[in-house]
């Protein structure tokens, strides 16, 4: 792909100019037009110092695609198609009204595919971590089915229903995250800085201590001469529960044990179930076959212990069982969805019913979010009304008993 200088005019007879890449002047003169420029010249652009790339500083400043940008895009891919525009005249004017760099390099190699013959859905396979499993498989069918228009008006919707429920959840956890953060400062500002000083004075008394204050100048001398060893085995903990994560048993049984988790597990299971029915709909109502959908759709579920029971569900209907029959013997579901799967796999109505299934998921897990923090805010009252007991009698007492004595009252 080589570097273009081109000069034309907009719409209102305007000389423009500017730079592009494109593997030919034919690939420039289409972004151009995709982007109402009539190109008068094109050339190639000469090159410049540190063209070959960029700045190591400038990399990591780099701002990665978002699922802002996916909803976008998708939205945008939708519009253009609707419009009748050619595929590679869309990535085209995509690609030069895009100003996020990571998004363009995307746009271009995705672009760069199409021209090399690739079909769309396997120039996307390219950027797994973008354009996962279940957008690729829908891409596909689209492509295979000729309704690619109408998939990427249910990627787009699917997408912003996953944007939905993070900035949900996060804006639920934003609060009581606040809290803990802000309790465990105090906790280490207080060990480290301000009982040391009380343990100086309550030195000389030269009396007893409550068992309270002991425990407390224990601790803090206990943080104080370990600290270094604590910050090395919090850092050694976080990399060995990561690399515990990224191991299939792991993985598994962590998924599992959120299912069980107070107050956030029940969330969890709805949001999962609200993905499962919505990506199955969507993939079924596609044309996908059952058991290719199933198989996708254990992959975006977000939840390995999840997945394995989709799985199930797939290596049953394989071997001839029904669906709903098939989602009683997973157990996942709720009996007022198992009837609702039933009904829908009896009536031929499955795709609908499914959409009726996520929408109910999603009105309960948008209902369980709302009452997040107002579940979560005694427990954190609870939490700081012990500690800030435990330091007022820690420190206080030894302080009472003193004056206590000293005014004829205490026991000597």
């Amino acid at each position: 792909m080589a570097a273009y200088a081109w000069r034309g005019r907009n719409n209102r007879g305007e000389l423009v100019q500017g730079r592009l890449d494109a593997l030919t002047e034919s690939g420039v003169v289409d972004q151009l037009m995709a982007i109402g420029v009539a190109p008068v010249h094109i050339g190639l652009a000469p090159e410049t110092v540190g063209e070959t790339g960029d700045g190591w500083w400038s990399r990591l400043q780099r701002k990665g695609v978002t699922i802002e940008d996916m909803v976008v895009f998708s939205r945008q891919m939708y519009t253009l198609n609707k419009a009748g525009v050619p595929i590679l005249r869309a990535f085209a004017g995509l690609e030069a009204s895009s100003n996020k760099p990571a998004m363009v390099d995307v746009l271009k190699d995705i672009r760069a595919s199409l021209d090399q013959g690739r079909e769309l859905s396997t120039a996307m396979a390219r950027h797994p971590a973008l354009f996962g499993a279940f957008y690729v498989s829908m891409i596909r069918v689209g492509e295979m089915t000729g309704r690619l228009t109408e998939v990427f008006l249910r990627l787009s919707q699917h997408l912003e229903f996953e944007r939905d429920v993070r900035e949900r959840i996060k804006q639920a956890m934003r609060y009581p995250s606040f809290v803990l953060v802000a309790m465990t400062i105090a906790l280490v500002i207080i060990n480290i800085f301000v009982i040391p000083v009380f343990a100086k004075v309550f030195e000389g008394f030269n009396a007893q201590l409550p068992l309270i204050t002991r425990g407390l100048l224990a601790f803090s001398g206990w943080m104080i001469a370990w600290w270094p060893l604590l910050i090395a085995l919090a850092v050694v903990l976080a990399v060995a529960w990561r690399a515990y994560l990224r191991t299939t048993q792991g993985r598994y049984r962590w998924d599992r044990r959120k299912l069980m988790l107070p107050i956030v597990g029940d969330i969890i299971l709805k949001g999962t179930l609200a993905r499962f029915a919505r990506s199955f709909a969507l993939s079924s109502q596609s044309g996908v076959p059952l058991v290719q959908a199933l198989t996708v759709v254990a992959q975006t579920v977000d939840n390995a212990y999840i997945g394995s029971r989709i799985e199930q569900m797939r290596d049953g209907i394989e071997r001839g069982e029904s669906i709903s029959r098939c989602a009683a013997a997973s157990g996942v579901f709720t009996p007022v969805v198992l009837q609702m799967i039933s009904v829908g796999e009896e009536t031929g109505e499955l795709d609908a019913l499914l959409f009726e299934i996520a929408e109910m998921y999603e009105r309960e897990t948008d209902y369980s979010i709302k009452g997040l923090s107002a579940a979560i805010e005694p427990i954190l009252l609870a939490l700081i009304a012990v500690l800030v007991l435990l330091l007022a009698l820690g420190v206080f007492l030894p302080l009472w008993n003193l004056g206590q004595a000293a005014m004829g009252r205490g026991g000597g």
